[in-house]
């Protein structure tokens, strides 16, 4: 696995399903170029990526929607349920990366148990980081999962209030008072950071966004925006990068204003993104992305670090060399979405199953 590189995205995708006749297609597409931004991040690690589109902003705002909308059935079984379709493709790809470290002499301590259920962040090696540092995302989804029915019954006791309000834990985390040291303080700061996106889902869902005027909305949001982009600058100097990933509370603050643009846009304008849709092999590749969240994420590190010794041994090939461009990060990209391809065709069945549907190759 190699070298980690530094600066790596801390983007994930959501709680996708299989797409159907009550899927939404906005949404739909908004998670595919979120994963599309992610494994493109993560090959080039450009730092103003998170500027141009808050991959994991987007995640949790239509996870939380989702959740808005399961949580009309019983809370208990909406929880296992989303337990179940996330632990199986999770415990497939940890068979791998645990028993990979484990062959080259690591030994993990009780905290195994994360690598069961991972409400903390699972223990690894330095060796196997680049593959397991991902999985901060599944701590949190699983988090705002158990905590969503009682965050959304006191939200729907004061919607707008609760909304403006969700922004107040990550300003006191980074601005009055330093999170605890350890896997509590890290999974309370991401989730500080994120919980804005997460309810502003439950406002899509409940008709809550679509109501308000147009005037304060956008104000709002521009100076979410403005705000975020300030500070993630401002302190460009402590955190020796403007990345929005490495800056939480400019990270809260972007993604708050463009989440609630885009969320906005789909409950007032009726945006549908509709061009996908036209074109069928797009609108294919949509659904396949959805259906196919999950593994794509878990995967798409190993798929680019399997890529490098792969191009490797590409130069030893004399035509190759002469006509391939090898040194290109481009062409990393390129072999890390058919490595990706191929694990999806491996391994994405195990999606169908824990979704209780017929195993496919593909959806």
């Amino acid at each position: 696995m190699g070298a980690h590189r530094k600066g790596a995205p801390r983007t994930a995708p959501s709680d996708g399903g299989s797409p159907g006749p009550g899927r939404d297609r906005y949404f739909d597409t908004l998670r595919a170029l979120a994963l599309v931004r992610v494994v493109v991040y993560h090959a080039f690690g450009w730092p103003w990526a998170g500027l141009l589109f808050p991959s994991m902003g987007v995640m949790f705002g239509l996870a939380g929607t989702l959740m808005a909308r399961s949580l009309q059935r019983p809370a208990a079984t909406v929880v296992r349920s989303r337990l179940c379709r996330l632990l199986p493709p999770f415990w497939c790809w940890g068979l791998f990366v645990v028993g990979a470290m484990l062959a080259r002499g690591w030994m993990p301590g009780w905290q195994i148990v994360y690598w069961v259920v991972p409400l903390g962040d699972p223990p690894g090696s330095a060796w196997g980081e680049q593959a397991w540092e991902i999985l901060w995302y599944l701590r949190t989804y699983l988090w705002f999962v158990l905590l969503s029915p009682l965050l959304l019954r006191l939200f729907r006791r004061a919607p707008v209030p609760v909304l403006l309000l969700s922004l107040v834990p990550i300003a006191v985390l980074q601005l009055l008072r330093q999170p605890p040291d350890g896997r509590f303080g890290t999974g309370l700061l991401d989730l500080a950071t994120y919980l804005f996106c997460w309810v502003l889902g439950f406002a899509h869902r409940d008709g809550v966004l679509g109501r308000l005027r147009p005037g304060p909305v956008v104000v709002l949001s521009l100076a979410a925006l403005v705000c975020g982009a300030w500070y993630a600058f401002a302190h460009r100097g402590e955190y020796g990068t403007y990345d929005l990933d490495d800056i939480p509370l400019a990270q809260a603050l972007w993604s708050a204003g463009f989440v609630t643009l885009l969320m906005y846009s789909k409950a007032r304008l009726g945006a549908d993104l509709s061009g996908p849709v036209r074109l069928r092999r797009l609108d294919r590749l949509v659904s396949v992305f959805n259906a196919r969240a999950v593994t794509i994420y878990l995967w798409h590190e190993l798929a680019l670090v399997l890529a490098v010794p792969l191009i490797d041994r590409l130069w030893e090939v004399p035509a190759f060399e002469a006509y391939l461009p090898l040194e290109s990060q481009w062409f990393l990209l390129g072999v890390g979405w058919v490595l990706i391809a191929l694990f999806v065709l491996l391994f994405g069945w195990v999606e169908d199953v824990a979704a209780r549907r017929r195993p496919r190759l593909l959806p």
